[in-house]
């Protein structure tokens, strides 16, 4: 019969807010791949049909995130070979988007520092699924109660942290009222074994009292130096090419006409 084609090795399944990619080797060469997701209860579903990438986005036909979910990745023949049989295939492990797909960063929209209180609020990452009236469900959306937000921040330039919990998009915490602070936020599911803390959002520091220096670098502070010497110079320059100017002219208007 004719040569068995090599079938798939190490399949992953990488999943953030639920937007799932399912990869593998290797590269095909003279036959393709077809992958086929099978769910518990669902019927199976097939994905990325004769396909010769070694990726394949899955998220679609993970709807129900609670299932759990195995890939079978076919190796099929190209038109050129003679194939009769079921395709040989490898198995994925299997997967739960529900418990294992990773939060990604919160989005910061705002924060402030005033007197001894620090206010943040941020915004739930956002699904690839989305309600009939077409908006996008956010991570609360589906893991509503389940879904925790972790605050920690400490004052700029030191390195002792400390922490806050919240099931809401806000954080008020009480801070010395003469110190800078830096944080970041990060989603947490406290219900399961692996993959419990999500992305670290982007660090930012707060900037009670601090001056032009620190607040923008020296680069800014160079550029106005160099700006206010400019016009300085131009101020002093100015005047002094006019008033040469005026008497130039004065001394040509005095002087007699040719002939007269």
């Amino acid at each position: 019969g004719s040569p068995r084609l090599p079938t798939a090795v190490n399949i992953t399944w990488s999943s953030i807010n639920f937007k799932t990619i399912l990869r593998w080797q290797p590269k095909p060469s003279d036959y393709f791949y077809t992958v086929e997701i099978l769910g518990q209860t669902s019927n199976t579903q097939r994905k990325c049909i004769l396909t010769t990438e070694t990726e394949c986005d899955v998220t679609d036909v993970l709807r129900n995130v609670r299932e759990t979910y195995t890939a079978h990745i076919l190796s099929v023949a190209s038109s050129r070979m003679d194939n009769f049989e079921q395709p040989p295939y490898a198995i994925s492990e299997k997967f739960t988007p529900y418990n294992q797909t990773i939060l990604g960063k919160p989005e910061i929209q705002n924060y402030t520092q005033k007197d001894s209180k620090m206010s943040i609020v941020f915004k739930d990452p956002l699904t690839p699924y989305m309600f009939p009236n077409g908006s996008f469900q956010s991570i609360r959306d589906i893991f509503k109660n389940d879904l925790e937000y972790k605050l920690y921040y400490w004052k700029d330039q030191s390195s002792g942290k400390k922490d806050a919990t919240t099931k809401s998009n806000k954080f008020e915490i009480n801070v010395e009222n003469t110190k800078n602070y830096c944080f970041y936020v990060q989603g947490i599911i406290p219900s399961r074994r692996e993959n419990r803390a999500g992305q670290e959002s982007m660090v930012f520091c707060t900037s009670i009292g601090r001056n032009i220096l620190d607040e923008y670098g020296t680069e800014v502070f160079i550029i106005i130096a160099v700006v206010a010497i400019a016009v300085l110079a131009l101020a002093i320059v100015l005047p002094v090419i006019l008033c040469k100017r005026k008497r130039a002219k004065l001394a040509r208007e005095k002087q007699p006409l040719n002939g007269a």
